[in-house]
């Protein structure tokens, strides 16, 4: 998943139930990715115009997409896939980086300029699909990147599986998924990492469950044509994100609302990010702005 990967388990009787998550994510992989050539994802993504059937993991990544797509009104779209690759985002960021090197760590990041015009696109209405047969179609020229969705997806289904043996926190990219509090019914301790000062932190916050992410325009960046990019596009301009927020933090109550939440906040910006997010109940968020500067979230108090 181009990511570090992190199960816990806060039991010691349940260590032997690790022995099979990494070949979970392998599967995972195998069938979301859009970097291998024969995943499920890339035959779907070459099967535009005719019906495509999706195995079980599609299909619920697909429907969790659907989710985020209508708790962020449409600002966290799968629809994004050409968005993407106009952007240069072709490859693996391993490759992209190698490519098209940006020095990581400095102050000055700067939103990036929108490309000259978005793309006609189809939009999330304009897949055709068939939930008894657990199909779909999708219009010609039209690609589906699952991103960070199919991270937290992952976090989660990981906690579902291992909730049953041990207290379960799952950290998929940075999308954390906590089961329930830790054995002896302290919560889980989370760090927020330091955009400007990388290996340093801000805060930490605390949960018993639910979820944690971070979405920032602070790592997965490259150049293209002489433009700062990255990997956090606006739907709304087919372009990376120009925003005032380097990294945005939020709590959920599940991984999955965290990871779209944070997205949308970071899209949005500061002012009409933080409305958004304090529209939501029980969420909570911290966003660092490219001034250095931090804003909390009126009840991210409680996580702290």
């Amino acid at each position: 998943m181009g990511s570090k990967i992190l199960v816990a388990v806060d039991q010691d009787e349940a260590l032997l139930t690790l022995h099979d998550v990494p070949s979970w994510f392998e599967d995972w992989e195998q069938v979301l990715s859009r970097f291998r050539f024969d995943s499920e994802l890339s035959r779907l993504n070459a099967s535009a115009g005719s019906p495509f059937a999706l195995s079980a993991t599609l299909w619920d990544v697909l429907m969790a997409a659907m989710d985020a797509y209508a708790l962020t009104e449409g600002l966290v779209t799968p629809v994004i896939l050409e968005d993407m690759l106009r952007a240069g985002y072709d490859r693996s960021y391993s490759e992209l980086a190698q490519a098209w090197p940006v020095a990581a760590g400095h102050r000055r990041m700067h939103p990036v300029e929108a490309l000259d015009e978005p793309l006609a696109r189809p939009a999330i209405q304009d897949l055709v699909i068939d939930a008894p047969r657990r199909r779909i179609c999708l219009p010609q020229r039209t690609g589906l990147d699952f991103g960070g969705i199919a991270k937290g997806w992952a976090a989660t289904e990981a906690i579902r599986r291992l909730d049953a043996a041990a207290p379960t926190l799952v950290s998929a990219g940075g999308d954390i998924a906590v089961s329930g509090p830790r054995a002896d019914g302290a919560p889980w301790p989370i760090a927020v990492e330091d955009p400007f000062h990388p290996g340093g932190f801000l805060e930490t916050i605390y949960i018993d469950s639910g979820g944690v992410a971070t979405s920032g325009r602070d790592r997965r960046r490259w150049t293209l044509a002489g433009a700062t990019m990255h990997h956090v596009m606006d739907p709304r301009t087919g372009s990376p994100a120009a925003t005032d927020i380097i990294t945005a933090t939020v709590v959920a109550a599940t991984a999955l609302q965290a990871e779209a939440l944070a997205k949308a906040v970071l899209i949005l910006g500061s002012v009409a990010g933080m409305e958004r997010l304090e529209s939501i109940d029980e969420a909570a968020g911290i966003l660092v702005l490219q001034s250095g500067e931090l804003l909390y979230s009126e009840n991210a108090e409680k996580y702290l």
